[in-house]
């Protein structure tokens, strides 16, 4: 029995959906229904390719990749190769230009190489083409996405050529419904062993891997996202990170992710918890929970000198160079300004927080008041801080008295003025916070320094105390350069002052300084508009440039203008943040962006605890 041919009809509503409004061909360029592209083809290819090359042009953000591999016979290609080696050897002997002969020497060298391995290692070949189309509907962005595949082929040493006149015989080999046009094909086809082709996993997923470290989460694709921030090299120059979002994305849960990942790994980890999100974590890992807004615990004195890190000491010794601490040279020009001396440069900042409506000449009093108070407790320019204990250093009761002490002999305005700002900190309610000797002194590797009974205070209140635990916070962080240490800012905004920029100076340079000791700094707050006011924008964004490691959840608004404008992110990528997905957002490593999605394992979830969301 004959079986009956039976036409299928023609599917309308399929074909309105896959095909365009219409198309225009144009010289270098071609619009597709209502999107503007560019078909470029690759007409070079380096030497030597890296393993998983083609996999980093496969997966370009807005832009479709066409690649193909034909086999050949390779004995045809053995002669050919072997003329070119002889021609370029020829060229080297011949010519006096030492870079002409210089390339042909290179060339012949190469071709002597590939020879080897067709004839004598059985290596197959064929012929390999690459087209690559961007797409966007905005006519800068589109430039934008054309050039950042021109930049990405340039990072594989990939010849690129927009295909001029044959847009259309480009746009048809580019589509899978067309065969290879052979005149694009003249162009673009270029013989490679195979290894070129399979070596560079062409259909690899977008995912990103160190090759160490841990995971950090999937791509859009399902890819995996293995980091280690410990890395350095190229584009990757510290370990600082940022992180992002409006309440209720997942921020915190990712957050603490990190801060488990890094425990593991054997990382110390400090965390200025301002909501107490923190505090049953820091139980899990059985850490150090400490109650920075006022607890028995918890007093850092400002008073305390700290020793502060030599760069140019140990540059010094690494070169191996001696030094003789007893010297008048290394303590008056070798070390530079001693640890008092700088520690002064610090209590300026702290005052100036805490008391922002002294004056200049009330400040140069107050600062002639705690040098005295120093030298009074034996501690002087060139004293060795490093063998002092907390009890050996003055506190707030102590400059009081002083203060008190300068009224009673002068009896001069200024020391009245002192004398009565100062009563709050020594006997008022402000002395739980900073009246007393450091009784901080963790063991863990995970401290937890808590801040939420500040949210009560006065800002000025809680931005001097900010300020004080981040310079507490530094010296833990620069006290070892082989023990790996990172600090997370929570609500980093709290530490921000229009009217007293040092306390983010003080952080853009711990932020600057921390790849030296091994260390790193979190930021994470709400909103980049809280980094980007006029008066502090100049310190602000560069908490937000410098790290090499950008984590950006949901957000809209003029946040996500400014975020935009900081960062020049794409119109897909504002799209990603605007919708606001929980647990989803824009990973930058280094040049490198990811559609990032942060899939907690269960067992970290456990260990999280319930504050903060989940």
């Amino acid at each position: 029995m004959r079986k009956e041919k039976v036409q299928t009809p023609v599917n309308a509503a399929l074909l309105n959906a896959i095909s365009p409004m219409g198309v225009e061909f144009r010289r270098n360029n071609l619009v597709w229904g209502e999107s503007l592209g560019r078909v470029y083809g690759v007409v070079k290819y380096p030497q030597e390719m890296e393993s998983g090359w083609l996999s980093r042009v496969n997966n370009i953000p807005s832009t479709v990749v066409c690649q193909t591999f034909e086999p050949v016979e390779s004995g045809a290609l053995i002669e050919a190769i072997s003329r070119n080696v002889s021609q370029n050897r020829g060229i080297a002997q011949s010519t006096r230009d030492p870079l002409t002969q210089q390339r042909a020497e290179k060339g012949a060298e190469d071709g002597e190489r590939i020879m080897r391995e067709i004839d004598q290692n059985g290596e197959a070949v064929g012929k390999m083409s690459i087209l690559a189309m961007p797409l966007s509907k905005d006519d800068a962005l589109f430039q934008k996405n054309a050039k950042r595949v021109e930049s990405i082929f340039m990072g594989t040493r990939c010849k690129l050529r927009g295909m001029a006149n044959l847009q259309e015989q480009a746009l048809q080999t580019l589509s899978p419904y067309h065969a290879i046009n052979s005149t694009v094909a003249n162009v673009v086809d270029r013989i490679v062993p195979i290894k070129t082709f399979v070596g560079g996993f062409p259909f690899a997923s977008s995912g990103y891997s160190d090759g160490t470290g841990a995971y950090f989460g999937q791509d859009i694709n399902g890819g995996l996202i293995t980091l280690d921030i410990w890395k350095r090299g190229g584009d990757r120059t510290n370990s600082n990170f940022v992180v992002m979002g409006v309440p209720g994305v997942g921020k915190s849960t990712k957050v603490k992710d990190m801060m488990l990942t890094e425990y593991m790994r054997g990382t110390k980890i400090l965390v200025i918890d301002a909501e107490r999100e923190y505090q049953e974590l820091c139980a899990k890992l059985k850490g150090d929970w400490i109650n920075a807004g006022g607890g028995s615990g918890g007093m850092i004195n400002p008073l305390q000198i700290r020793p502060a890190p030599r760069d140019d000491e140990d540059g010094w010794k690494a070169a191996g160079n001696s030094i003789n601490t007893d010297s008048p040279l290394y303590r008056d020009e070798g070390r530079g300004m001693g640890d008092m001396a700088l520690h002064l440069k610090t209590l300026e900042i702290f005052f100036s927080l805490y008391l922002p409506s002294l004056t200049d000449i009330q400040k140069a009093r107050l600062k002639q008041a705690v040098e005295e108070l120093y030298l009074s407790f034996g501690i002087d320019w060139d004293t060795d801080i490093s063998k002092l204990k907390p009890r050996d250093f003055p506190t707030f009761s102590d400059l009081y008295k002083a203060i008190q002490t300068q009224v009673q002999i002068t009896g001069g305005k200024d020391y009245e003025v002192l004398e009565s700002l100062l009563r709050d900190i020594a006997v008022g309610a402000d002395r739980f916070l900073w009246n007393g000797h450091t009784s901080v002194n963790p063991k863990s590797r995970m401290i937890c320094l808590d801040t939420h009974d500040l949210q009560n205070t006065s800002d000025t209140v809680k931005k001097t105390q900010y300020f004080n635990i981040l310079t507490w916070a530094w010296e833990q962080m620069s006290r070892d350069r082989k023990e790996r240490v990172m600090l997370f800012c929570d609500e980093a905004y709290l530490l921000i002052d229009p009217n007293v920029p040092q306390s983010l100076v003080f952080l853009r340079n711990v932020a600057k300084r921390a790849r030296k000791y091994e260390a790193a700094l979190g930021i994470i707050s709400h909103s980049v508009v809280d980094f980007l006011a006029p008066e502090i924008k100049m310190y602000g964004q560069a908490l937000l440039d410098t790290p090499c490691y950008k984590v950006m959840m949901g957000t809209d608004g003029k946040n996500l203008e400014e975020t935009r404008d900081l960062y020049g992110l794409t119109e897909a990528e504002q799209e990603l943040l605007a919708a606001k997905r929980r647990g989803e957002g824009l990973l930058i490593v280094g040049s490198k962006r990811l559609h990032a999605i942060f899939d907690i394992p269960d067992y970290k979830l456990a260990a999280m605890g319930e504050a903060g969301g989940r």
